[in-house]
């Protein structure tokens, strides 16, 4: 199924969504997050999109390779990327049906409230792109990123 021609509208909300998430969210970050997401969510779609684009805007194969493995990596991501990384795969698994209260006060000791609002609504934002092109079956390969 082609999701844009089958629900324009839809598309288009998404689209204006997917903008207004990443405002003031480190375009770095942004792409860690979406990355990270689309791995916990099998998206094939999303993660050559993400990582395409976060090879565009310079980030090093190291930190891509080692993502699925943030934890283990040591100091190759900093706090603040942790933090946010943390609160992704808990608000993308909901494993306990909430996210844990210290997954949370870790995020809000790196962000500032709007910017953590933010970064929560990019992560619930690329959960749905996820789950759009893993039911629509959108296929890995064609994409390039706009540099």
């Amino acid at each position: 199924m082609q999701f844009a021609k089958a629900a324009p509208e839809v598309y288009k909300a998404m689209v204006t969504l997917d903008a207004a998430a990443r405002k003031g969210v480190d375009p770095t970050l942004a792409e860690l997050v979406k990355v990270r997401a689309s791995q916990l969510n099998h998206c094939a779609f999303c993660l050559d999109m993400h990582t395409k684009d976060a090879r565009a805007a310079g980030e090093s194969e190291d930190r891509l390779y080692l993502l699925n493995a943030w934890e283990e990596a040591g100091d190759l991501y900093t706090e603040k990327e942790q933090a946010a990384l943390a609160l992704t795969e808990a608000v993308t698994v909901l494993t306990d049906g909430f996210v844990p209260d210290e997954v949370y006060e870790r995020a809000a000791k790196h962000f500032e409230e709007r910017e953590l609002a933010q970064v929560i609504a990019l992560i619930f934002t690329i959960n749905a792109w996820n789950r759009i092109g893993v039911t629509t079956r959108m296929a890995p390969g064609a994409y390039k990123p706009n540099v």
